[in-house]
Formats: C-alpha cells, sequence, structure tokens
C-alpha cells in the first residue's frame, strides 16, 4: 500500500534511519536529509523505498531545492519527521556565541524552514503531520546545557505554536521528548556497563513516531516522552 511521502530530516545510523526504515516498511516512499550524502547512500541502500538528499538545515538557501527535489523525486510531503539536532552541551562560563547561534540554527530556525517548506502541499491535500524530535533539555535546563536546553525549549515553543495554527486545517504536529540514553554504537562505548534495557532504542522510537502520524483527529498527541524504565524522572 502506498501511503504517500515521508521525509525525515536529520538521518544518521541512529533514530533517523530507524524512523525512515520503518515508515518505509509501512508503505511511504521516503525521503533521506542530511549533509552527509554518502552515509545517506549507504542508509539508503539497506531501506526500500527510500532516496537519499544532501541537506544542510543550516543552510537558508538550500532548503528549496531539497524539497523541490523531493516533490519532483518523490511527490508531495505527507509527513514530515524533524529529527535534526545540535548544540554544545556547555555552561554559560564556557559556551560561546557561535555556540548558542549554532544551536538555534538547527534546532529551531531548521525546524521552522522545513515546516514552511511542507505546509503548502499539506493544505493542497487536505492534511499532514509534522514531527518533531525533541530533547528532556526542552522542559529542563541543566547548568551544563545553555546552548542546547535553550534552542530545544524554543523548539518545543515553535512546535506548540505550530500545533495551534494548523491543527484546524488537518495539520497534525506534535513533538516527541527524548528521556533517556539512545542505543548507539558510541553510547554503548561509552557506558559499557549498562544493559541493554537502559538504552532508548531507536526501533522502539520510531514505532512510537509513526504511531503519532497516524492519529485520528478526534483524539491527537501534541507532545509524548520517551523513556526506559530505568531513566530517573
Amino acid at each position: 500500500m502506498d501511503k504517500g511521502v515521508c521525509a525525515v530530516v536529520g538521518v544518521g545510523h541512529g533514530n533517523g534511519a530507524a524512523m525512515a526504515r520503518h515508515f518505509a516498511m509501512q508503505g511511504y516512499r521516503v525521503a533521506l536529509c542530511a549533509r552527509d550524502l554518502p552515509k545517506l547512500r549507504e542508509i539508503s541502500a539497506t531501506i526500500a523505498g527510500s532516496m537519499p538528499f544532501e541537506y544542510d538545515v543550516r543552510d537558508v538557501e538550500g532548503i528549496s531545492g531539497a524539497f523541490a527535489g523531493i516533490r519532483q523525486q518523490l511527490g508531495p510531503v505527507d509527513v514530515l519527521v524533524y529529527n535534526a539536532g545540535a548544540g554544545a552541551f556547555a555552561n554559560i562560563d564556557d559556551a560561546t556565541v557561535e555556540d548558542f547561534q549554532a544551536a538555534w540554527e538547527v534546532n529551531c530556525r531548521g525546524l521552522f524552514l522545513a515546516a514552511k517548506a511542507v505546509i503548502p502541499d499539506m493544505r493542497a491535500a487536505g492534511g499532514g503531520c509534522i514531527v518533531a524530535i525533541g530533547a528532556t533539555a526542552s522542559l529542563r535546563g541543566g547548568a551544563g546545557f545553555a546552548p542546547f536546553a535553550s534552542a530545544k525549549a524554543g523548539q518545543r515553543g515553535l512546535a506548540q505554536s505550530l500545533a495551534r495554527h494548523l491543527w484546524p486545517e488537518n495539520i497534525h504536529v506534535a513533538y516527541v521528548i527524548l528521556d533517556g540514553i539512545v542505543n548507539l554504537e558510541r553510547t554503548r562505548a561509552r557506558l559499557a556497563d549498562r544493559p541493554d534495557d537502559f538504552f532508548l532504542e531507536p526501533s522502539r522510537i520510531a514505532e512510537s513516531v509513526y504511531f503519532l502520524s497516524q492519529q485520528d483527529r478526534q483524539a491527537w498527541t501534541f507532545e509524548l516522552d520517551l523513556r526506559p524504565y530505568a531513566e530517573k524522572w
């Protein structure tokens, strides 16, 4: 069954690839978007029904070309998953202006531009879904998270604004807060003594994101927080 087009922005070997794979398995044509084209091609080769699109979320001028390419080669976007996230983990004494600006460019401005790129097609189709992937830092600004936490809090506020504006037009906007350590090679190497169920599993995150995209509008979720049972909260 062809369910349309899902664009995943911010695709690496972890959550991005897992979400792209899950949507593809459910019948979507999937656009893999990130700045590392060789890595995207490597991931795309393992996901039937996907195509790689080079796109740096900090490139304001490049977004129109990236989404024009998606529209031309796959079709208009029905589901946008904004998974791009970055930021220096530093306190106010150690963080630089460049650190602060980069975090906001990736987390806030990137979502802003990606949403503006897909909303016209979603309106034309009579509906759609935008899911932004957030973090615990969007709710609590730790001492050593000045650039990242401020940018994630801004991203969450932007997602709320989008939801309130777009829900009446049948465009579901949701925000997913990941509270825990994602199961990646680098995190497993750093925390080698932790059991498997200590980590957030990318495939399980992908299942929850897909669930959001399929909800009936009479019972939509805006905010969903995901954590393993062992996480303190």
